[in-house]
């Protein structure tokens, strides 16, 4: 399931974790939930916790100013992937 998709649904820190590694990217538990706390005190993101399996988990949300971050990240991508491709 895509970032964007997973924008819309809540999700814990183990499966970004996984779906980053299958992108290639490596991070550390340690290094995401910095990043994943640093994101809920600027109100990106609002947590809660779940039982999951029998197991408590702490599940992100994006809240609207989280979406709305993430379309502005994307758009600036894309645009920077555009002028990277294009042909002069």
């Amino acid at each position: 399931m895509c970032f964007t998709t997973r924008a819309k649904r809540p999700f814990f820190g183990l499966w970004m974790i996984e779906e980053l590694s299958q992108h290639g990217y490596r991070l550390s538990p340690g290094t995401l939930y910095l990043l994943l706390a640093a994101m809920e005190r600027k109100g990106l993101l609002q947590s809660s916790h779940e039982r999951v399996s029998g197991k408590v988990r702490r599940m992100y949300t994006a809240t609207p100013a989280g979406r709305a971050a993430l379309r502005t990240a994307k758009k600036r991508v894309k645009e920077l992937f555009g002028e990277l491709f294009e042909e002069k």
